[in-house]
C-alpha cells in the first residue's frame, strides 16, 4: 500500500497520521443524531437485508437492516426513516444502530445501512457522490416504495406513501452521513425531510480552506484531518480482512475513486499548478452539497457542532443560506459538540448518544418535531425558530429569525492596541518572519480521537503579530463569523506570487484571543482561519470561523495573525510580513456581537 503522507510530512506529522489509522477514528462514526430514550412503544423486528446495486460502473451489494415496528401491514402504515454511518463506520455501529432503534421505537419504520465502501457493503469510496452514493441511496427508497424487493425477495408495502412509488421517508445522520443525505435528495425528490449534522458544505474548504473572501486562489492544507481520513479508507483490510472484491480499486488507490486519491497525493506535494488545482477543485466540489444544493426540495433541519476543525459552523450557514435562496424550507441549529470535542461526553442538557436522551434534550426535540410535522403530516407542531444557538454562559438556547449580522468594529493600530474608532490609530510599522517548521499551534485535529494531549494553543514570539483591546467594561457575546479587512506588506512574496504554481503565495492564519485578566489565552475552539493571500499588493478580506461566545467583562480580544499553523501546510520558503497602520488606513476586524458593546 503506497502511504501518500511518506514524501510531505516530517516525522512528527507522520507519526500522528498514522497513529490516527491505527485507532480508525471510531469515535467519527456520526451517523446519528441521538440514540433513543425508549418510551413504552409496541415492539420492533430488525431483519439484515442485502440489496445489489449498480455504483460507479460496478455491480456491488449494499448491507442494510429493517426495523419494523409490530403491527404494521399494508392497511396500518408508518413513515420510514433512513439512516447511514458516519465515515469509517457501518450499520452496525452503536451510533447508526441506535438511531434506528430510537425511531422505530417511536413507531417509524427505520432503514439503515452501511455506506459503499464500509462495513460489509460494497464497491469503492466516492465521498457522498451524488451520482453513486445518492443514486445507491435511492435504490433503498425504491424498497421503501414497494417498486424492488431486497435480493432475498422481502418487500416493504406497510411504509405511508404519498403516491404510487413515493413513501414518505426522512432521512437523518452526521459527518458522512449528513452530506448522503443531501446527495440522495439532490437526485430523488422522494425524500421528504432531512436532518444533516455536522457536515460539510465545500470539501475544497474543508480540507484545503482558504479564508480570503471571493477568491479561487486554493488554501491550506488541513493534513492531519484529510490524511486520517485517508488512512482510515486504505487500511480497512487490518479489521475486515475478507472485503468484498468490489472494494477493491487499485494498488494506488485501493478503496476510494481514483479521483479522491489523486486529491490528495496533489494537497500532499504541497503544490499547486493551475492546471492540477482545477481538476482537484472540480472533482471536491462535484461531491460536495456546494453543487447540488439548488436540486434540494427536501425541508432541511441543519444541525451544525460549534466544536469542530473539520466542518465549522460556516459551512452549514453556507448550506443554509443556499436553501433559503432557493425556497427549501430551512432551518439551522448550532449545536456545542462536533468532530473537535463533546461527540462522546456532550454538555449538560445537550443531545447525549450515549445517554439516549433524544426526546428530552432541545435539538432531540426539535428533530422530533422536524420529523412529526414533515413525516407524520401533522401541521400543528412548531418545528422552531429558523435559527438556534447552544450558550454555555446560560441555560437553554438562544432563539433568532436569522444569523446575526456583524455588528461592531475594531481597528489594527499600529501600536499593537486594538481600539474602537479610527481616530484612535497610531501610526507605526510591525513585521514577523516564518519559519521553515511551524511555529504556532491551534490544535492537534485527532488528538482527542486517539487519545494523545493536545498542547494549549501558542504563538512563537517573531512568527505572528497580535492586537489587544482594552479590557471590555461589560460582557460582550459573539454569535457568527467575525470578519477582517487587512493589508500586509511582503517584498519578497510579491517576488513569486505569480509564478504560476499558487503554493508561491503568501499563508497566514488568523484568529481571535479571549484574554482573562490573568493573561490566559484562549482560542476559542482552536478555531483558526487559514488564508493563502491571493494578491499582496492588494487588501484582501478573511472570514474568521463562526463561534458563540461570551466575552466577559475584564477579559480582553486579542486579533492575531500568524505565519504558520501546526495542523496545515504553510509557506513555501521565507517570507517576512510588514503591516502598516494610520488612521485613515488600517485593518478593520467586524464582529456579529448581539449583546453588550466592544467601545
Amino acid at each position: 500500500m503506497e502511504v501518500l503522507v511518506s514524501r510531505a510530512l516530517p516525522r512528527s506529522r507522520k507519526a500522528l497520521a498514522l497513529a490516527a489509522g491505527a485507532a480508525f477514528l471510531a469515535p467519527l462514526t456520526v451517523a446519528s443524531t441521538a440514540t433513543a430514550a425508549p418510551t413504552p412503544q409496541p415492539g420492533y423486528s430488525v431483519t439484515a437485508l442485502k440489496f445489489t446495486v449498480q455504483a460507479g460502473g460496478r455491480t456491488c451489494v449494499i448491507d442494510a437492516d429493517l426495523y419494523r415496528p409490530a403491527g404494521l401491514d399494508r392497511h396500518r402504515t408508518a413513515p420510514a426513516v433512513l439512516t447511514t454511518n458516519g465515515f469509517g463506520g457501518s450499520k452496525a455501529d452503536g451510533l447508526t444502530d441506535a438511531t434506528a432503534r430510537a425511531f422505530a421505537a417511536r413507531g417509524y419504520v427505520a432503514l439503515a445501512y452501511s455506506g459503499l465502501g464500509f462495513g460489509a457493503s460494497g464497491c469503492l469510496i466516492s465521498l457522498d457522490d451524488p451520482d453513486i452514493d445518492g443514486r445507491s441511496a435511492s435504490r433503498l427508497i425504491d424498497f421503501l416504495a414497494g417498486k424492488h424487493a431486497a435480493d432475498d425477495g422481502t418487500t416493504a408495502d406497510f411504509v405511508t406513501r404519498d403516491g404510487h412509488g413515493d413513501p414518505r421517508v426522512g432521512m437523518i445522520g452526521g459527518s458522512y452521513g449528513g452530506a448522503i443525505q443531501l446527495a440522495t435528495a439532490a437526485v430523488d425528490h422522494r425524500v421528504d425531510a432531512l436532518v444533516p449534522m455536522i457536515t460539510w458544505n465545500d470539501l475544497n474548504h474543508s480540507l484545503d480552506p482558504n479564508n480570503a473572501v471571493a477568491t479561487s486562489v486554493p488554501g491550506a492544507f488541513k493534513w492531519q484531518w484529510a490524511d486520517g481520513f485517508w488512512l482510515i479508507g486504505e487500511g480497512q483490510p487490518l479489521t475486515n480482512p475478507s472485503l468484498d472484491p468490489s472494494r477493491f480499486g487499485s494498488l494506488q488507490c485501493l478503496h476510494f475513486v481514483a479521483k479522491a486519491c489523486d486529491t490528495l497525493r496533489l494537497l500532499n506535494s504541497g503544490r499547486y499548478p493551475a492546471d492540477r488545482v482545477d481538476a482537484m477543485r472540480t472533482f471536491a466540489r462535484s461531491v460536495s452539497p456546494v453543487s447540488y444544493l439548488p436540486r434540494v426540495e427536501a425541508p432541511t433541519l441543519l444541525i451544525q457542532g460549534q466544536a469542530d476543525s473539520l466542518f465549522t459552523l460556516n459551512e452549514a450557514e453556507d448550506s443554509y443560506r443556499t436553501l433559503k435562496a432557493e425556497g427549501t424550507e430551512t432551518k439551522m441549529i448550532w449545536q456545542s459538540w462536533g468532530h473537535s470535542g463533546g461527540m462522546t461526553d456532550p454538555a449538560s442538557g445537550e443531545l447525549n448518544l450515549g445517554e439516549g436522551n433524544l426526546g428530552t434534550s432541545y435539538v432531540g426535540r426539535r428533530i422530533l418535531a422536524w420529523f412529526d410535522r414533515y413525516l407524520r403530516k401533522n401541521t400543528a407542531v412548531d418545528t422552531g425558530p429558523d435559527f438556534a444557538y447552544y450558550r454555555d454562559w446560560q441555560s437553554g438556547y438562544g432563539e433568532a429569525a436569522a444569523v446575526p449580522s456583524l455588528s461592531q468594529k475594531l481597528y489594527l493600530s499600529g501600536d499593537g492596541k486594538l481600539v474602537d474608532t479610527r481616530a484612535k490609530v497610531a501610526r507605526g510599522s510591525r513585521t514577523y518572519t516564518n519559519l521553515l517548521v511551524p511555529t504556532s499551534h491551534s490544535e492537534s485535529s485527532l488528538a482527542g480521537i486517539i487519545g494523545v494531549p493536545d498542547p494549549r494553543p501558542y504563538d512563537m514570539r517573531g512568527t505572528h503579530l497580535g492586537w489587544r483591546s482594552e479590557p471590555l467594561t461589560s460582557a460582550v457575546d459573539v454569535v457568527g463569523a467575525p470578519r477582517a479587512r487587512l493589508k500586509v506588506v511582503s517584498p519578497r512574496t510579491e517576488r513569486v506570487q505569480h509564478s504560476g504554481d499558487a503554493a508561491d503565495k503568501l499563508v497566514l492564519f488568523a484568529k481571535v484571543y479571549d484574554i482573562a485578566p490573568n493573561g490566559t489565552r484562549t482560542l476559542v475552539n482552536r478555531l483558526v482561519a487559514p488564508v493563502r493571500v491571493p494578491d499582496v499588493t492588494k487588501a484582501f478580506t478573511v472570514e474568521l470561523p463562526g463561534i458563540v461566545h461570551r466575552y466577559e467583562a475584564g477579559h480582553r480580544l486579542e486579533f492575531v495573525i500568524a505565519a504558520s499553523d501546526t495542523a496545515y501546510f504553510g509557506n513555501r520558503g521565507v517570507k517576512p510580513v510588514t503591516v502598516v497602520s494610520a488612521p485613515g488606513d488600517t485593518g478593520v476586524l467586524e464582529l456579529p456581537v448581539v449583546r453588550g458593546s466592544l467601545s
